[in-house]
C-alpha cells in the first residue's frame, strides 16, 4: 500500500484554543485520516487562541483536502490558510543565474565587460577552440526537451515540461558542479527540434535530450550527434540503461548468477527499453526476449517493417524466435526488466520466473508489479520509487557522466563510455546485497568515480571490468 510522502506535504495554519491537549487533537485528528505529522510549530499565542503550523504528508491532493477538513472539524479550531509545500518550492523557479567575477568597480567592468571582452570575442573568433577554454561552454550543458514526454504523465508540451528541466539542471549542480539550463522547445517537429538545437550549440559543452518521446527521439538524437561537434545524451535512454546494467551488475552478484547464465525479459521497447537491451547485449546474456503491448519482438511479427527500432530488437534478441505474451515470456526467466506500464502481471507470473530471479519493476510511480509482491518470489527486486529499497535513480548516472564528459573535452559519446560509467556504479557497492545493489543518490563517490571512469574510457576507448 502506499504511503504519504513528501511529494505531497501541506502546512496547515490553525487557530485553536489554548488547551493542554491542543496539539494532542490536532496530531491525533491528521493520524485518524491517514497523514503523517512532520512538523509542528507554534507562531502565535494569546489568552483564548493558539495558532500553530502543522505540517504533514498525504498521499496526493485529495488526502491533503481531507486532512485539512479533520482539522477543520475539531472543536473551537480554524484552518487560517494551508500552503502546499512542493508549490512553495517552486515559486519563481528553482535555479539562477549568479556571476562568478566581482563587478564593484569601473576596472571590474573594463575586463568582464567592454573594452576588454573585445579581445576575448577576437581570440575566439582567430580559434573557435577558445571557446570551450574562455566561456561557459567549459561547464555548460543544455537541458533540452519539447514536452512530448513529460515523466509518465505523456504530452504535456513545452510550459509544463521547465519544472522538470528546473529540477534537471538544479541536480547536475549539486551532485556535480555541472552548469546546465533548461531549453524547453514549443515545437515537436522533428526538423524543427534538430535545427534550433544546431543553432544554440555554440553556448554549450553538451546537450542532454529530455522527455522527448519514441520514436522520434532516435532520430533526434542520431543526426544532432552526427552534425554536432558536442556530446548528445538523451537521459531517458542512455541514463536509465547506465543504472540498470550497474544495478543488474550488483544483482546478479547477489544470486550467484552470470550474464551468460540468464534468459532476461525486457517489458517496455521504446527509449529506454531499447537503451537497455543494446547497451546489455555485449554483457552477453544467455537470451534476451523484448516485449512491448504487441507481446515478444520476434522477425515474424507483423509490422516490424514500420518500425526501424523493432526491426532491430527482432534482429539481435530472441535467439530462439519465441512469440507470445509477456507472461510466457517470463517463464524459466532469470531477469525481469520492466520500464513499460503498471500493474502488468502478479503472483503467477512471479512465480514461474526461474530460481533465485531479479525483478526490476521500474514503471513510475506505479510499477509493472506490486513490489511486495515481488519480494515475496524474487531475490532481488527493484523500482523506480523512493519508498522501496535498491532505487533505480538516473541521478546516479547523468551527473558524473557529463562531469567526465566535459573534463574530457568529448566531442561524442561512445558505448565504452555508457558501459564504464554502469560499472563505476557498480563498484561504489563493493559488498552488495538483495536491499542494497545500488549506492545512494547522496553518495559523493557516486558522481566522482562516474566523472572518472567517462574520462578514462574517453582518453582510452577501454572500459574497466
Amino acid at each position: 500500500m502506499p504511503v504519504p510522502g513528501p511529494g505531497y506535504t501541506i502546512t496547515a495554519r490553525v487557530s485553536a484554543p489554548p488547551s493542554a491537549s491542543a496539539a494532542g487533537d490536532l496530531a491525533a485528528a491528521v493520524g485518524r485520516v491517514g497523514g503523517v505529522v512532520t512538523a509542528f510549530d507554534v507562531v502565535d499565542a494569546g489568552a483564548d487562541h493558539i495558532v500553530i503550523d502543522i505540517s504533514c504528508n498525504a498521499l496526493n491532493e485529495e488526502h491533503a483536502q481531507e486532512i485539512t477538513e479533520a482539522l477543520a472539524a475539531l472543536p473551537g479550531v480554524e484552518v487560517r490558510k494551508v500552503s502546499d509545500r512542493t508549490f512553495l518550492v517552486h515559486l519563481g523557479g528553482k535555479i539562477e543565474v549568479t556571476p562568478k567575477v566581482s563587478l564593484r568597480t569601473r576596472d571590474d567592468l573594463s575586463r568582464s565587460y567592454t573594452p576588454g571582452v573585445a579581445r576575448i570575442c577576437r581570440a575566439i573568433a582567430a580559434n573557435p577552440e577558445d571557446a570551450r577554454r574562455l566561456t561557459i561552454k567549459r561547464n555548460t550543458v543544455a537541458v533540452v526537451t519539447d514536452g512530448s514526454a513529460v515523466l509518465g504523465l505523456g504530452n504535456l508540451g513545452a510550459a509544463a515540461a521547465l519544472p522538470v528541466m528546473e529540477g534537471k539542471a538544479a541536480l547536475f549542480k549539486r551532485f556535480a558542479g555541472v552548469d546546465a539550463w533548461p531549453v524547453c522547445l514549443d515545437t515537436q517537429d522533428t526538423e524543427q527540434i534538430i535545427e534550433t538545437v544546431r543553432a544554440i550549440a555554440p553556448v554549450y559543452g553538451g546537450i542532454n535530450l529530455e522527455d522527448i518521446a519514441a520514436p522520434r527521439c532516435f532520430e533526434i538524437e542520431a543526426r544532432l550527434r552526427e552534425m554536432l561537434d558536442i556530446p548528445v545524451f538523451h537521459d531517458d535512454q542512455h541514463g536509465t540503461a547506465i543504472v540498470v546494467l550497474g544495478a543488474l551488475r550488483n544483482a546478479l552478484k547477489v544470486v550467484g548468477k552470470s550474464f551468460a547464465d540468464c534468459k532476461i525479459v525486457v517489458c517496455g521497447v521504446g527509449a529506454a527499453g531499447s537503451a537497455i537491451i543494446r547497451l546489455m547485449l555485449p554483457e552477453g546474456p544467455g537470451d534476451l526476449l523484448a516485449v512491448d503491448v504487441n507481446g515478444i519482438v520476434h522477425p515474424g511479427r507483423d509490422g516490424l517493417e514500420s518500425d526501424p527500432n523493432l526491426t532491430w530488437m527482432a534482429e539481435h534478441t530472441n535467439a530462439e524466435h519465441q512469440s507470445g505474451t509477456l507472461a510466457e515470456a517470463m517463464v524459466d526467466a532469470d531477469v525481469f526488466i520492466g520500464v513499460s506500464a503498471p500493474n502488468l502481471f502478479g503472483e503467477k507470473e512471479l512465480a514461474s520466473m526461474a530460481s533465485d530471479s531479479v525483478v526490476f519493476a521500474l514503471a513510475n510511480p506505479d510499477p509493472e508489479v506490486d513490489p511486495a509482491l515481488a519480494q515475496q518470489h524474487a531475490a532481488v527486486v527493484a523500482t523506480g520509487r523512493s519508498d522501496y529499497p535498491n532505487q533505480i535513480n538516473n541521478v546516479l548516472a547523468f551527473p558524473g557522466f557529463f562531469r567526465g564528459l566535459l573534463d574530457a573535452q568529448a566531442r561524442t559519446i561512445t558505448d565504452e563510455m555508457l558501459r564504464a560509467a554502469a560499472a563505476a556504479i557498480a563498484k561504489v557497492v563493493p559488498e552488495p546485497n538483495p536491499s542494497f545493489i545500488v549506492p545512494s543518490v547522496f553518495d559523493a563517490a557516486v558522481a566522482t568515480e562516474v566523472a572518472r571512469a567517462v574520462r578514462e574510457a574517453a582518453a582510452t576507448g577501454r572500459v574497466e571490468s
